[in-house]
């Protein structure tokens, strides 16, 4: 007979309750994970699986007056790996991390080994290191050798690098970007604002067992945004001959450094800032850290007779000169204490302003210098840019010093500053003198940069282009006329001439102080002028230190010479079409 339960219905009950229960709970722990706690257990797999990266924002060229490209963006790549990867591969194929670290090695120009000790060092931190570099921004070559070897554990990060393909020509004024991608001076620091781009942002998901990209799961969660480009007044190819002219001068007299200036007499435009040594900024670690700047701007010096044409203006000026005003120079004087005297002994000497610039005689401007009070000429200074910044604000730029005027120390001090010593100037300033004598006594703001163009087209960052009166057109004017004879009657005649044209210029050789209140040894030799002298169109400076086989102008004479010519020539300049006015030297 066979038996039945008793309480079918209630097992029956208790089975369905317990179902129903088992059922609630899977749905209660559905509901938190795709309702409750969905956005956190989203985000909790993102991190598991998904992968943002930084899309760079290129940065900006750099260009000259004519588009010419003196710094370039290209993309360079980081080489990294994952320890843990390579470790658990060599677990699966022995031997095969000895020929990919070899191989590898190879393709990036280092030792197998160095390929092994990343991957060692690594683990020895963190068994679970999934990332180190290997090689940090190589070229687009070493990339694609590397890619090619298909190494599953081996990745690549794009990283942004830097070229000059003009190399070192500019370079004192580019400055360049360092490994960390960071301005390392110059222009690149001075406009990092205009040039730097924004960064982006992408996020993809990834294989976890391969860390390879699943297709279609790109996001861009922030577009990158280009830099803008800066445009420079330089002219690329001038610059470039001025270094060469400049370098194979500084070679020929064996001196340690020398400095050119070309600028634009109308507008105050620098075409060319040459410095040597200069730096090739795609390898600035080959240069010594003094020569990687520029001394134009930063090296501030006494100008030496080169600033007795800013006195002989002041003095026209002030209404107590004219190029034909007489004096006689002695070769030494006493000036109340100021004991001043000439560079070779003479005679007395019946000198005009005119004569007295072309001997290029200390007693005799400071006879001429003496009649401007002190008030008047340190003004005169002070608006001839002296003393302060160029408007150009390069990074290191030096500003000068007039040594506490128009309250002069001492009256050897005071003197001093007539002929070009006891104060410093840098060699854009000087540059900025004789362009403002050459435009008629209208100072224009010295230019290195025209501006930046934005990525939308807008152009920001325009320099000020404000004239400014410093002289008068007529004290302006016969000071460029006695600079003419200068260059006609002067001793360096023959070592500057530059057939067809009229030329006002100047020559200076000054002492170098030692920073302890005395003079070195050596000597700063200079000369500056400007060209057509009938009507002005660039100005060259160009300043020589320790030239040790020839110390004086005679060593910058032939650079101002070759470089006038270049310059003249490059922008087809119409030859002088009158003889220099005649003015008599003595008296």
């Amino acid at each position: 007979m066979k038996q039945t339960s008793r309480y079918p219905m209630r097992r029956v009950i208790v089975a369905g309750a317990l179902l129903i229960a088992f059922v609630a709970v899977f749905v209660v722990k559905l509901v938190e994970i795709q309702v409750v706690r969905a956005d956190e257990y989203n985000a909790e797999a993102e991190q598991v699986r998904s992968d943002s990266r930084t899309v760079y924002g290129a940065r900006g060229d750099i260009v000259d007056r004519n588009g010419t490209v003196l710094a370039d963006s290209v993309m360079r790549y980081d080489i990294t790996l994952s320890p843990k990867q390579a470790k658990a591969r060599e677990a699966e194929e022995p031997g095969q991390l000895e020929k990919n670290a070899a191989d590898l090695g190879a393709a990036l120009g280092i030792p197998a080994e160095q390929v092994l000790t990343v991957i060692e060092q690594s683990l020895a931190a963190d068994a679970d290191s999934d990332f180190a570099y290997l090689v940090k921004q190589v070229d687009v070559a070493t990339y694609d050798r590397v890619t090619a070897l298909k190494v599953p554990w081996v990745y690549s990060q794009e990283h942004p690098g830097r070229i000059y393909p003009n190399g070192a020509v500019a370079g004192n004024l580019l400055g360049w970007i360092n490994d960390d991608g960071e301005a390392a001076g110059g222009l690149e620091a001075a406009q990092n604002e205009c040039l730097a781009g924004v960064d982006g942002e992408v996020t993809s998901l990834h294989s976890l067992k391969d860390w390879v990209d699943i297709p279609g799961t790109e996001r861009t969660v922030k577009e990158a945004q280009p830099g803008g480009t800066v445009q420079l007044t330089i002219d690329a190819d001038l610059q470039w001959e001025v270094q060469r002219i400049l370098a194979a001068r500084i070679a020929e007299v064996g001196a340690d450094w020398g400095m050119v200036t070309v600028m634009n007499a109308k507008t105050g435009e620098l075409l060319a800032v040459a410095d040597v040594p200069t730096v090739d900024p795609n390898d600035p670690d080959s240069t010594d850290v003094e020569d990687r700047g520029s001394r134009s701007f930063a090296a501030p010096f006494e100008p030496g007779s080169t600033f007795k044409a800013l006195t002989a203006a002041s003095a026209i000026d002030a209404g107590q000169a004219d190029p034909t005003s007489e004096i006689v120079a002695p070769y030494r004087k006493l000036f109340g204490d100021a004991n001043i005297n000439d560079s070779e002994y003479h005679e007395d000497e019946r000198l005009t302003l005119t004569g007295v610039l072309i001997d290029s005689s200390n007693t005799g401007m400071s006879q001429f210098g003496e009649r401007v009070s002190d008030e008047q000429r340190y003004q005169d200074m002070v608006d001839f840019g002296l003393g302060t910044e160029s408007e150009v604000g390069f990074p290191g730029e030096g500003a000068g010093d007039l040594n506490g005027g128009p309250d002069w120390p001492d009256d050897q001090t005071r003197y001093a500053t007539m002929f070009g010593q006891g104060l410093t100037t840098t060699a854009i300033q000087i540059a900025s003198v004789y362009q403002t004598l050459a435009n008629h006594g209208v100072r224009m703001p010295v230019q290195l940069v025209q501006g930046c163009e934005l990525a939308d087209g807008e152009i920001t960052g325009k320099p000020d282009q404000t004239p400014r009166e410093v002289v008068s057109a007529k004290a302006a004017d016969e000071t460029t006329a006695m600079l003419e004879r200068v260059y006609l009657e002067g001793w360096l005649a023959e070592k500057w001439n530059i057939p067809g044209y009229r030329v006002a210029a100047k020559t200076g050789t000054a002492q170098v102080a030692d920073g302890q209140g005395g003079y070195r040894s050596e000597y700063l030799v200079s000369v500056s002028g400007y060209a057509p002298a009938d009507d002005p169109q660039y100005v060259v400076s160009v300043s020589i230190f320790d030239a040790v086989t020839m110390n004086s102008s005679a060593a910058s004479a032939p650079v101002f010479r070759d470089v006038m010519s270049q310059v003249l020539k490059k922008y087809r300049t119409v030859p002088s079409g009158a003889p220099a006015p005649e003015l008599p030297a003595s008296w």
